[in-house]
């Protein structure tokens, strides 16, 4: 009786906590920041026409990025599969890193979903109303945590046979990306992209009419594969124009567990510069595509009067090779497939500040926090910009500690200081780029001697990033050379 009595003012106790919390959430969300949080998928970072890439048309970007705090070395953390989306995705909507987000993923349906843990749940339970629409790709309903959701997509829109192994040796090509019968993005009618804005606007439109501020989780597909947009896009973008990256390869040298996922098998082997410059063309037509769309939200976000109390953040989940390095897909520790671009614009925001301190591109989820004003949750392992962003410090405990990077059980990277050390323990391979002077990363230094002792500060500086991740691959059996090295790095436990 004694314990019954307990469970039910416990409960009693609880559901008053609850009720307090809501009616205060409700009391100050008037004067919280709106968040709109626009999300890419497979955008490399060398994308956006205002940050040095002449080749591609991204004016409505452009105006966020020339408006706003750019932060120029942003990273996702890895993958634990071939879809590096799910990890980065489910990291983003807990605020985990990479392992302790996998180790977690099978209860966030039951567990984390009822603790109200997720990122749209925090901001909910602060006051705001939530909307989503487009690609979620986390393993939890995605209506059951966000008020209003539409059009919810799942990794990508179906690929035809025809959209692999192409174009073919002599030129031949079976696929167009604007040919609407072949599904994929025009499957429903409207190109999903457009559907994304579509949704947008009229949750802008929504959240005019309301009192209590918005959180927007607008996710594109785009630019992910496979890579089709209207013909007008494609044709600004002549295939004989587009430039072959620096360092382009037929294939990539070594065997590196991801040699021939599906992404890598869109294009032929070995690679040709006129297959390449085909997916870059597309590549390039449908981020211009994306870019449009995102015009028209910016659009409709100063028609509705909210442009002056929202916060924007633009970036990906991942980049993408696109023909660079011999490989097409983002599976791999190269800064063309792990560095995204992302952008902050405040309120009224104005002039460009550029941040070239690392960063992880998750922190955009406790930032929203902050700005919430939600007590940062215990479970959250990524940092909040808003130290960056205000201006109280122009550095990142990254800057010390290293960005760590892994894929699966065959590859691990640690990049610093202007250096980047890359692990195949598979194939007991290893490389080094000085990616301050070889951004392209295409001189290997590896068996540079002179390089030893910084080979085994770096390799120092991942274990650590291994413990502190909870990381399960044993990497020091496999490189004992760099393991024998500098005990100590700059990096905390």
């Amino acid at each position: 009786m004694i314990d019954r009595l307990t469970h039910v003012l416990a409960t009693g106790l609880f559901t008053l906590t609850m009720v307090f919390n809501a009616l205060t959430a409700n009391a100050t969300a008037a004067d919280r920041p709106n968040v709109l949080f626009l999300f890419a998928d497979d955008q490399c970072f060398r994308t956006i026409h205002a940050m040095g890439n002449d080749e591609i048309q991204t004016p409505h970007l452009d105006r966020l990025f020339e408006s706003g705090t750019v932060f120029t070395n942003t990273y996702n953390q890895g993958g634990w599969n071939g879809a590096i989306c799910i990890a980065s995705r489910t990291m983003l909507a807990t605020g985990q890193y990479l392992w302790h987000a996998l180790e977690r993923e099978p209860t966030l349906k039951t567990e984390w979903r009822e603790r109200r843990q997720l990122w749209s749940q925090l901001m909910s339970d602060a006051g705001y109303r939530t909307y989503f629409t487009g690609k979620w790709h986390v393993k939890v309903d995605n209506a059951s945590v966000f008020d209003v959701s539409r059009h919810v997509r799942g990794g990508m829109p179906k690929q035809q046979e025809s959209g692999y192994h192409r174009p073919a040796a002599d030129g031949s090509d079976p696929w167009s990306p604007y040919d609407k019968s072949l599904g994929g993005f025009w499957e429903g009618g409207t190109h999903w992209s457009e559907v994304v804005a579509n949704d947008t606007i009229d949750y802008l439109k929504d959240a005019a009419s309301r009192d209590e501020p918005f959180f927007m989780y607008i996710a594109f597909n785009a630019p992910h594969d496979p890579r089709q947009s209207p013909k007008e896009f494609v044709d600004r973008y002549p295939r004989e124009s587009i430039a072959i990256p620096r360092n382009f390869l037929p294939e990539y040298p070594f065997d590196i567990g991801s040699n021939k996922v599906r992404d890598e098998v869109l294009a032929p082997f070995p690679r040709t510069h006129h297959a390449v410059q085909v997916h870059r063309q597309e590549y390039y037509a449908i981020i211009t595509h994306m870019d449009a769309q995102i015009g028209r939200i910016l659009t409709e976000l100063d028609a509705t009067g909210q442009r002056d109390n929202t916060w924007i953040f633009f970036t990906a989940d991942h980049g993408l090779a696109c023909g660079e390095h011999g490989l097409l897909g983002k599976q791999n520790q190269y800064d063309h497939s792990i560095r995204v671009p992302f952008v902050a614009v405040s309120p009224n925001s104005a002039e460009q500040r550029v941040v070239e301190t690392p960063i992880y591109l998750q922190s955009v989820m406790p930032t929203a926090l902050e700005l919430a004003g939600v007590e940062q949750p215990e479970q959250v392992d990524f940092d909040s910009l808003l130290p960056l962003l205000s201006g109280k410090t122009d550095t990142s405990p990254l800057e010390s500690e290293g960005v760590y990077s892994a894929y699966t059980m065959t590859q691990r990277s640690l990049s610093h200081d202007g250096w980047k050390l890359i692990l195949y323990p598979k194939i007991g391979k290893h490389r080094l780029y000085c990616t301050a002077e070889d951004p392209r990363e295409m001189r290997d230094r590896a068996d540079d001697q002179a390089q030893a002792t910084r080979k085994q500060k770096l390799f120092q500086m991942l274990l650590k990033w291994q413990r502190r991740t909870g990381d399960p691959l044993d990497v020091a059996s496999v490189y004992p050379q760099l393991s024998q090295g500098p005990a100590a790095s700059t990096a905390p436990e």
